[in-house]
């Protein structure tokens, strides 16, 4: 954090050139829950996306990707002045009247704002298989254009919550000159996501916004990385979500940053920063979790295989389901390890549970069991592993896994 601080109370329009705003549009029963929120851009702003990879994808992530240029594998870079997004219907497995529905949500949007619907992107979060109504898009996007504002980034945050427990937006200021630039620049996000989580994306809502001038090589691949450092390594309960969605938009014009430059290196790292303390957000948030979980594998002969051993840690239940107990088990993250299909060896294996080395060299070595649970009175249960193969690394976050999950999820449509 050489180059950038920490934004109070920052959302997605500490970014110059955005306003944002949520209300309750009725996609909910409950008139006091705001379930719409809306993001403008004052002048049309660079921005490209990534998506689920679900092949339940829903609708909105069909138009969304049409938008942005899909070409089957990544999103393209596109103009785009307006992003809409519901909770509390997720437009998904709704066939052609649901893209339908999309694209007419979309055009709402446009005509409010005078734009053209091309600059319109739209998102939607909640139940799965439900028709999603047109009627409130009618009602809810003529009051939030009008209460569009740079104070409304919190309640955008907290009208796109579903099962979440709290708002979750996050905001950096970086020094101009470390971008070769004159005054100070913005990276700001909003995301949601509790539940059914697991890359690729999890069931997660985000946008980012920036004010830094980005060329469009950056755009993509910058973003795409610091998904993959965060977003993607993010899991809650192993489930890949059927409108995972992250977009990101840039208001800057002039001298833009080219990939490859010390500038460049700036910002990814303030970008990373900002998405993976989003990412994290989520994972304190879990469904019923009372501790976030961070699993860190080193060693691994590449950082793919390092990556499969700490997700399958992160979706063990027995490792979850010990650390909700405060149970310093260290067994069950051995044999989460142990059914990975990579190559390593049991006797070059190390495990720190609690920062408290347990194994080394494949065996268990003693610990001090009371002092193990002193250390579970930590918000964070720290995990650490290495499996002594070679230079690969890989961190994910994940919680632990209560009965409150289960409450959760079979009581959440009804």
């Amino acid at each position: 954090m050489e180059h950038f601080v920490v934004v109070k109370n920052g959302g997605v329009t500490t970014s110059r050139g955005f306003k944002a705003t949520g209300v309750h549009a009725g996609f909910r029963k409950n008139p006091g829950r705001l379930d719409f929120a809306l993001i403008a851009a004052e002048e049309p702003a660079k921005t490209t996306g990534t998506f689920t990879r679900n092949k339940f994808c829903a609708a909105p992530v069909i138009f969304d990707r049409e938008q942005l240029g899909y070409d089957g594998n990544h999103c393209g870079v596109s103009k785009i002045s307006a992003v809409a997004i519901n909770s509390g219907n997720a437009n998904a497995a709704t066939g052609i009247d649901g893209i339908n529905i999309a694209r007419e949500s979309a055009g709402i949007v446009a005509d409010e704002l005078g734009i053209s619907v091309d600059e319109v992107l739209v998102s939607s979060t909640g139940v799965i298989g439900v028709p999603l109504p047109l009627e409130p898009f009618k009602t809810g996007v003529p009051e939030a254009a009008i209460k569009l504002s740079v104070e409304g980034g919190l309640d955008a945050a907290r009208a796109i919550m579903t099962t979440d427990t709290h708002y979750k937006q996050v905001a950096v200021e970086i020094e101009g000159e470390a971008l070769g630039l004159s005054g100070t620049f913005h990276i700001g996000g909003m995301v949601k996501g509790s539940g059914m989580i697991q890359p690729n994306m999890a069931t997660m809502i985000s946008v980012i916004t920036t004010d830094v001038p980005l060329s469009d090589d950056v755009m993509t691949t910058v973003f795409r990385a610091a998904v993959d450092r965060s977003f993607n390594c993010v899991t809650v309960d192993s489930d890949t979500s059927t409108n995972d969605t992250a977009i990101f938009m840039s208001s800057g014009k002039e001298n833009e940053i080219k990939p490859g430059t010390p500038e460049c290196g700036v910002f990814k790292e303030a970008l990373n920063y900002v998405c993976i303390e989003l990412a994290k957000k989520i994972a304190v948030d879990g469904e019923g979790a009372t501790k976030i979980v961070q699993i860190t594998v080193e060693g691994a002969k590449n950082n793919d295989e390092a990556l499969i051993a700490a997700r399958s840690v992160a979706n063990s239940p027995l490792v979850k389901t010990a650390i909700a107990g405060h149970d310093a088990n260290w067994g069950r993250v051995a044999a989460a390890l142990g059914k990975c299909d990579i190559d390593f060896k049991q006797e070059n294996t190390s495990i720190d549970f609690l920062k408290m080395p347990v194994l080394r060299g494949g065996l268990p070595i003693p610990f001090d069991e009371d002092e193990a649970l002193k250390r579970f009175e930590e918000t964070q249960i720290d995990i650490d592993c290495n499996l002594g193969e070679g230079d690969g690394h890989a961190v994910v976050w994940s919680c632990d896994l209560t009965h409150d999950y289960i409450s959760i999820n079979a009581d959440y449509r009804s």
